[in-house]
């Protein structure tokens, strides 16, 4: 662990990670991506983990590529800037497919590689003074690792104009092309966060975990393999301990042995 990147978990089951950067806007490298993720596949593995938090420290949540990094990317092969895009391309699957619920908390400015982080979380909540930028054009570059997770999120109408123009975009407007999920002033972060948690806490694990991986599953076109895959999956989970549990405690009117209040 190195100081570049801060994280723990609390009593709750918690797991908050924050960039830890600022003098730099968190912006990320090599060895940082490769820290990223495998905190991530570690907080991903454990069982006491309930929810995961991606923050940046200061005033930014994160700046993409730092300019080290970058300068020695340009003297890189063909051979050795594939292995090294690889690196980030692993990172965005790892939190994208974490399964646990990832809430981002979007302190600040994010741009280029940092609005694929956004994008590969679950819930997205935007600080007012938040802003974002697909920059890359303008070095003559492109989005391409964190394009799947970006144009899912915001769809490609919208990546066609800002994938080109490398506008800056204000919270208001990542929330209204769908970046992020909500917009709130910076003093109410906190209670955003955990009025996301409480909801969360009320879910079982399992089902969450399933729902998560349900997504993927069926964001295909519709055809009697999907509608036969999601037969499969809610008989699995009908089945289940946790379904059993959740069904019991309905019909007898009781809380389920997984809920708690925060």
């Amino acid at each position: 662990m190195t100081d570049d990147l801060i994280h723990g978990i609390d009593a709750r089951g918690v797991a908050t990670v924050t960039l830890n950067r600022p003098q730099i806007h968190n912006a990320f490298d090599d060895a940082l991506i490769a820290e990223l993720t495998q905190v991530l596949a570690s907080y991903g593995a454990d069982p006491a983990v309930r929810a995961l938090i991606l923050t940046g420290a200061g005033k930014s949540f994160s700046a993409g590529a730092d300019l080290g990094w970058m300068k020695r990317m340009a003297g890189y092969s063909y051979e050795e800037n594939l292995a090294d895009a690889a690196g980030l391309a692993q990172l965005m699957h790892t939190l994208d497919r974490l399964p646990k619920p990832t809430i981002g908390l979007i302190n600040g400015a994010a741009y280029g590689g940092g609005v694929g982080l956004v994008a590969c979380c679950d819930i997205a909540i935007a600080s007012g003074r938040a802003s974002f930028c697909l920059s890359e054009v303008k070095l003559g570059i492109l989005p391409a690792a964190i394009s799947p997770y970006v144009v899912a999120a915001i769809g490609p109408r919208q990546a066609r104009r800002y994938f080109q123009t490398a506008e800056v975009i204000p919270a208001d407007e990542a929330r209204w092309i769908g970046l992020v999920h909500e917009v709130v002033p910076p003093d109410q972060m906190e209670a955003a966060r955990d009025r996301i948690l409480a909801a969360i806490f009320q879910g079982a694990p399992g089902a969450q975990a399933d729902s998560k991986d349900l997504v993927f599953t069926v964001d295909r076109p519709l055809t009697d393999e999907v509608m036969s895959e999601t037969g499969r999956r809610i008989a699995l989970r009908r089945a289940s301990e946790e379904g059993r549990e959740g069904i019991g405690a309905f019909l007898a009117k009781r809380e389920p042995a997984w809920r708690k209040d925060i």
